[in-house]
């Protein structure tokens, strides 16, 4: 009964599927009409150039009637007809008319090659304002999938040996924390080069899993395994282990013939991408806040990780809203980032709402910028997307509104008593290149790179040593 859009992994059986949409209907044609409904929304800059428009209108009529009422005074009737033509030719308000939708044209198609789905032009516009961009933890600034983070074996083990015993153990279940030993240690150059089979697999939900290796009885487990079997943890690792849990990780315990081996901490891991994030956030003097229901020393490890600004931990799924709320009542401009249905309220709430493309439809409709890719750097390449752009646009009504106030003039003749004067032609000529300039200018756009790969990610936490102030973390 599940409905699926795209790209579902089917790990260990068969999946049946029903097509319900096909052409106009489908996800794909979907997002084209949110890039073209984007192309034809009108912006503050596009208001503007409409009622630019409407005063040159004017501005060109009464200038011709001046210019004809002066030269019947003062000329013959051939030049009352060629000073007058000349005015509402040079008029011709061609270029105010393009300087804005070439802009919005353009920014559209390039933000729509770089995977930022546009619904809302003014959510682009509002974007080179932004004061502070907050961000969903899980599955935004970090995967969403569980990673193992730290390994400490008991003396006389090897990490590489504990982890592929645990690997061995946990090999044939599904269960994502599995799933992260098994990664864990095909990445360990150790663990990698000698991988241990098990056998008599058993799992046990909440408790952990039990299976033969290299013919000892090997135990993989949380709290609930330790309390079954009376183990207690080890002194040689109880504070690697109270570190772990204090930051919020989840600790399993590596159990041989009753004997505890070692522990590994696993984690939501931290995406690559989202410190590079950070920090350019950072570098352009946009604030970065973080809100997540999870518990504070799970959200005070992220935040002081990515050096983040504000944190907002153990919130309601229905109390988001209420911190973006918050955030505007103290004057900042907000943009929301997020990827699932309780990330709605909050989005619609935001000065711009920002969905991640991978997460549900109910965010998606609720913003007013949709993220094709999970990659966080991408809100940073709207920002300089909604710069460039209100730039050019800016640049493109400067120019055809000063052209007309500078053209209109010698067209009607003010320089006629030094000699000079623009016959209709000429004025023509200079009407098309005003259009010609304010094209290629917003052509320039298309010189923008708007890819996040520009921004490298970062692995390492170095960048940040000594750097972070302390992270503020609001329940």
């Amino acid at each position: 009964g599940d409905k699926v859009v795209a790209g579902t992994m089917a790990t260990d059986n068969a999946v049946r599927i029903r097509v319900e949409a096909t052409g106009g209907d489908t996800a794909l044609a979907g997002i084209q009409r949110m890039v073209a409904d984007a192309q034809e929304s009108s912006s503050r800059a596009q208001a503007l150039a409409d009622r630019a428009a409407a005063l040159l209108f004017w501005f060109a009529l009464i200038s011709a009637l001046i210019t004809a009422v002066v030269w019947t005074i003062i000329g013959s009737p051939d030049d009352v007809v060629v000073r007058t033509v000349t005015v509402l030719v040079i008029a011709c308000p061609h270029a105010l008319g393009l300087a804005i939708p070439l802009v919005i044209a353009i920014s559209s198609e390039r933000a729509a090659k770089s995977g930022v789905l546009i619904k809302d032009r003014m959510a682009l516009e509002r974007m080179r304002t932004i004061d502070v961009v907050l961000f969903d933890k899980t599955g935004t600034l970090t995967e969403g999938a569980h990673a193992v983070t730290g390994v400490a074996p008991v003396p006389g083990t090897s990490e590489g040996h504990l982890l592929a015993l645990a690997a061995a153990a946990e090999a044939d279940s599904e269960h994502p924390v599995a799933r992260a030993i098994v990664a864990a240690a095909a990445a360990h150059p150790e663990a990698s080069r000698r991988p241990l089979r098990a056998t008599g697999f058993t799992a046990a939900s909440g408790r952990g899993v039990w299976a033969t290796v290299d013919g000892a009885e090997i135990l993989v487990g949380g709290p609930n395994m330790l309390r079954e079997f009376n183990l207690t943890t080890p002194a040689e690792l109880t504070d690697t282990t109270s570190a772990w849990t204090g930051r919020g990780a989840g600790v399993l315990h590596i159990v041989r013939d009753g004997q505890i081996i070692g522990a590994v901490a696993v984690e939501d891991k931290i995406r690559p991408e989202s410190r590079a994030a950070v920090k350019a956030l950072q570098d352009r003097g946009v604030k970065v806040a973080m809100i997540t229901g999870d518990a504070q020393q799970v959200a005070q490890a992220v935040g002081q990780d990515l050096g983040i600004d504000e944190v907002f931990a153990e919130v309601l799924p229905q109390d988001k809203d209420t911190k973006v709320t918050q955030l505007q009542e103290r004057g900042l401009s907000v943009a929301m980032v997020g990827d699932g249905v309780n990330d709605a309220p909050a989005l619609t709430r935001a000065d711009v709402g920002i969905a991640i493309g991978a997460g549900t439809d109910v965010a998606m409709e609720s913003a007013g910028v949709v993220l094709a890719s999970d990659d966080p750097r991408a809100v940073l390449s709207m920002i300089e997307l909604s710069q460039a752009s209100y730039r050019k646009m800016i640049q493109n009504l400067i120019w055809a509104s000063g052209y007309n106030i500078l053209a209109v003039p010698l067209a009607a003749g003010v320089l006629a008593p030094i000699g000079f004067v623009l016959s209709p032609a000429v004025g023509a000529i200079l009407m098309s290149a005003s259009t010609i300039v304010v094209a290629l200018n917003a052509q320039l756009l298309r010189r923008i790179d708007l890819e996040p790969a520009h921004l490298a990610p970062t692995d390492g936490k170095e960048e940040h040593s000594g750097s972070i102030s302390p992270v503020t973390v609001t329940d």
